[in-house]
């Protein structure tokens, strides 16, 4: 089968295009994807080429991770029907190009076990929930503190602070330095970062992904404070040594979502207690996604850009 999806053949060198789609497994489902969502961290690496060596990678590529959609082709193994409306993390389904992480297609194979059902009535903010769900696994596990400093006012960072008011925990500070993203806060307040001589924070979430910004967050602890590092990095990471000793400063890493976080993600969105509203501020036909990439990349007033993939079988 083939089908359409967005080609990265090089650094900036993206286009729509046919690729063919691996046969489904009896424990597969075949999704037609309705919505994908871009990716400032990630995909952006992989479109600038700025990406480091990560297992699997290589051109020509079918990025993206945030896809939502219709099941068309069911398994006999696979426990989903066709007419599920579901999510789907992308696949490595593709003979003619490398599926990391292959969201960003009209169709998508993928196991079973990686796509969960969603309410159909989410339409394009049902292609968020890998995003909320990295802000969930950031948050959970024993010991983990919720954040009462939030680096970056994305999607990611909205995310982590409506998380914690979710979670009962004391509205997050949210820090900011593009003054175009200040806004859309509700329950927490967004501020520059020059206007908080703040430092004895008890746990600070980076969701800025500036690996610049290490040595300040750790100025800004408290004694036994933690830093959660919830972007993702290009460049190495390195620190002072003196300032983090004298905090006995604690790093954390939060890595990628598990199937636990992606339930328990579903749940908080099903029963009202997080909401999904205002993240999306960008739509373009995935025709368009020459144009997409980069307006999602470079403006810094689009928190999330999603393809429409209606009419691109």
């Amino acid at each position: 089968m083939q089908t359409q999806a967005v080609l990265l053949t090089g650094p900036r060198d993206l286009s729509v295009a046919a690729v063919t789609l691996k046969p489904p497994a009896a424990d597969d489902v075949v999704v037609e994807v309705r919505h994908s969502g871009i990716s400032t961290g990630t995909e952006k690496l992989f479109w600038t080429g700025e990406m480091p060596p990560f297992p699997g990678m290589g051109y020509p590529l079918v990025p993206g991770y945030e896809a939502s959609g219709e099941v068309v082709e069911a398994g006999p193994l696979s426990g989903f029907r066709t007419g599920d409306t579901v999510f789907v993390p992308g696949g490595a389904c593709f003979d003619d190009a490398h599926g990391l992480f292959g969201g960003a297609s009209a169709h998508i194979t993928s196991s079973a076990a990686r796509v969960a059902r969603i309410d159909p009535g989410l339409g394009a903010e049902g292609a968020l929930l890998a995003l909320a769900a990295t802000a969930r696994h950031a948050m959970a596990g024993l010991q983990n503190t919720p954040p009462d400093l939030i680096v970056g006012h994305g999607v990611l960072g909205r995310l982590l602070a409506r998380l914690t008011l979710a979670s009962g925990a004391p509205a997050p500070t949210v820090w900011e330095i593009d003054p175009t993203r200040r806004s859309g806060a509700e329950g927490y307040e967004v501020i520059d970062p020059a206007e908080d001589d703040r430092r004895d924070f008890a746990s600070i979430y980076d969701a800025s992904g500036q690996s610049a910004l290490l040595n300040d967050l750790i100025g800004r602890i408290a004694k036994g404070g933690e830093i959660v590092l919830a972007g993702f990095y290009a460049e190495p990471l390195s620190f002072a040594f003196p300032p983090a000793f004298m905090k006995e400063a604690r790093l954390r890493v939060a890595a990628e979502w598990t199937a636990q976080d992606l339930i328990a993600t579903r749940s908080l969105i099903d029963c009202g207690a997080l909401s999904l509203d205002g993240l999306i501020t960008h739509q373009r036909a995935a025709t368009q996604a020459a144009d997409a990439y980069p307006k999602a990349f470079q403006d810094p007033a689009c928190l999330k850009m999603i393809l429409n993939w209606k009419d691109a079988a």
